[in-house]
Formats: C-alpha cells, sequence, structure tokens
C-alpha cells in the first residue's frame, strides 16, 4: 500500500510555556532540532534521535514531536511491529504499532501526551490503518511518577484514549503475564473486513491449543 503522511500542527499551552505539537516530521527537521537531555525513557538521548531519524525514513514510519522552541520535549512513534513480535506475523501492510511515546518530566501532566496521539491521528490516512500499542508495567516510569501500576495503567488508557485507541483482549503469552499489561488498538473507518479478522486471528493464536 502507499504510505501517505499529511503534516499536522497545533499550539498547546503549558504552566512551563507553549508547545507545537507537529507531524509526521522529516528526518532532516528532526536531524536540525535540539533532543532534550531528559528523553532518556529507552535509550541515551543522541542515540535515541539517531533511532527517530531512521524510522522518519521508513514508508510507513511517522514521527510526532511536542517542540519547546528549537527542542524536541517529547515524541510519539509510529512503525511496522518488530519481525519477532506476533503482530507482524500476519505480514500485514496496512497495522502499524505505536512504538513508543515519552515526555519529559517537566511537560507531563499538561496534555502533552494526549496531543501528540490527537496530532497523530488529524492525518486522514490513518484511516486505512490498523493502529497497536502493547503496553507493559515494567517500561512504564514507576518511580518517577511515583504512581503504582494500577494508577499508571489508567494514565496510560486515558492518553490512548484521546487517540482513539481502546482495549482488546488477546491472548499473547507477554501481554498475559501481567493483569496491568495491555493491548490497544484503533481500527481505521477504511479497514476491510478481511484484515479485522486477520487481526483477530493475531489476538487469539492460542485458542485450539490444548
Amino acid at each position: 500500500m502507499e504510505h501517505r503522511k499529511t503534516y499536522n500542527a497545533m499550539q498547546l499551552k503549558t504552566p512551563k510555556g507553549n508547545l507545537i505539537i507537529e507531524g509526521p516530521i522529516s528526518p532532516d527537521k528532526l536531524a536540525d532540532l535540539e533532543f532534550h537531555k531528559d528523553l532518556v525513557a529507552f535509550r541515551q538521548p543522541e542515540q535515541q534521535k539517531k533511532a527517530l531519524i531512521e524510522i522518519a525514513r521508513l514508508p510507513e514510519g511517522r514521527i510526532i514531536i511536542a517542540r519547546y522552541m528549537d527542542t524536541i520535549v517529547g515524541y510519539v512513534t509510529y512503525v511496522y511491529p518488530d519481525p519477532l513480535e506476533r503482530w507482524s506475523e500476519g505480514k500485514m501492510d496496512n497495522l502499524i504499532e505505536l512504538g513508543a511515546i515519552e515526555v519529559i518530566p517537566d511537560f507531563r501532566g499538561s496534555g502533552t501526551g494526549k496531543s501528540l496521539l490527537k496530532v497523530s491521528m488529524m492525518d486522514e490516512a490513518m484511516e486505512d490503518y490498523i493502529i497497536i500499542t502493547t503496553e507493559y508495567y515494567w517500561h512504564w516510569d514507576l518511580k518517577g511518577t511515583g504512581l503504582n501500576v494500577w494508577e499508571y495503567r489508567k494514565v496510560m488508557e486515558k492518553m490512548m484514549n484521546a487517540g482513539g485507541l481502546e482495549w482488546y483482549a488477546t491472548d499473547d503469552p507477554e501481554i498475559s503475564s501481567h493483569p496491568a499489561n495491555c493491548l490497544m488498538a484503533r481500527i481505521g473507518k477504511r479497514v476491510d473486513i478481511d484484515s479485522i479478522q486477520k487481526f483477530d486471528g493475531l489476538r487469539f493464536m492460542n485458542r485450539f491449543m490444548y
């Protein structure tokens, strides 16, 4: 399928200053911006910036950023699922994964995460995709936020709901390994019934195993 991408932007007023939420961002624009030193959830900032530039270069890759002046203070990524995960086994060209979302501590609790998701879905092309995200409690910043797993899960669900993602049941062993883990998804308006059935098959791969 052709991966169409249409740039969208909005301004977000926060107690720490005004942010521009924008994307999908081109690799060149990403390279020109500063990457905040507190974006350390997945890798060191410089390495993560390189990883985002690589994603932005992919045909299906999308990066939406929260920018304070010329500094990236938050981002969300969309890319095909990891080849080692079950979600890639259907070889679906219209299934993409919200792979990472990160906001620096200074701008948390001000709607930045929700705004990243809202701007993501402003692109009409997102109606052609099934968008999934897999939430694992061991990736969550429980220490930094002071929340327990259930409180954090509630925050994550609310944020994902802002982008139209909803909870979906699955028998995936990693997700099933802890009750706070979950699969969330958004099925675009133009996704055909065959793709939805294929996605259901990926969600429940162990149903006939005894």
